[in-house]
């Protein structure tokens, strides 16, 4: 498996926000996915994301073979939260490691929750995403949505080679139709994708990113604002 660049490296942080000010749409009125409740909010922030990730997915759901679709489980996330979700499993890795320096337990955080200041789900850039049937049976592709390097013995990581050949087959299905539709993956987590976030810029060599971190009301119809 190549080096992996993290969401903590500098060459991610130091990108560049040229906010473009798309606002949010919610994906439980669009057809083209579906939208799981697993980590379904009262306001639902989590079914959110913006309309050019929107576009986005709509393709890739038109690329999948007859008889899938797309289960999104989670889009935007609310930068207090993303706070919590951070710092929550930094200091499970400090119980586990107390030896590791306070730098390089921020770099394996980073390897399964993206820093605060450069989330992606906190910009509405980015779905956790993953396939199932027209039934609405989820496919085995070889994690749970959300399991960590220490949880899946490193089998979360996108190219890993410790996963059946049938949950192989179903991640290059949902890679080809993502990637195809431009969005990008985080290497260290198969079911996380985006678009116009820092990862991105960096991914597709583009100079900045389209979208900073974005604010969400339920009261606002749904549509997000940027802060």
């Amino acid at each position: 498996m190549p080096p992996i660049i993290l969401m903590s490296d500098p060459r991610i942080v130091d990108i560049p926000v040229q906010e473009c000010g798309e606002a949010l749409v919610d994906l439980r009125h669009l057809p083209f996915v579906d939208v799981d409740d697993r980590l379904a909010d009262p306001a639902g922030a989590y079914a959110q994301l913006r309309e050019g990730v929107a576009w986005r997915l709509a393709r890739a759901a038109r690329l999948l073979p007859e008889g899938l679709r797309l289960l999104v489980t989670e889009g935007y996330r609310p930068l207090d939260l993303q706070i919590q979700y951070f710092e929550e499993y930094a200091a499970e890795l400090r119980r586990a490691h107390p030896e590791w320096s306070a730098d390089h337990l921020h770099r394996q955080t980073s390897r399964s929750l993206s820093p605060p200041e450069v989330g992606p789900h906190v910009a509405g850039a980015a779905v956790d995403v993953t396939l199932c049937t027209t039934a609405g049976e989820e496919l085995d592709l070889g994690t749970p949505v959300n399991a960590s390097p220490e949880e899946s013995d490193g089998a979360c990581y996108t190219d890993t080679d410790r996963i059946s050949a049938e949950a192989r087959r179903n991640r290059r299905t949902l890679s080809a139709a993502l990637a195809t539709a431009g969005l990008v993956n985080y290497p260290t987590e198969w079911w996380h994708w985006s678009y116009g976030d820092r990862y991105w810029a960096h991914q597709t060599g583009t100079p900045a990113a389209r979208y900073g971190p974005a604010a969400f009301s339920a009261r606002n119809g749904g549509r997000g604002v940027s802060p």
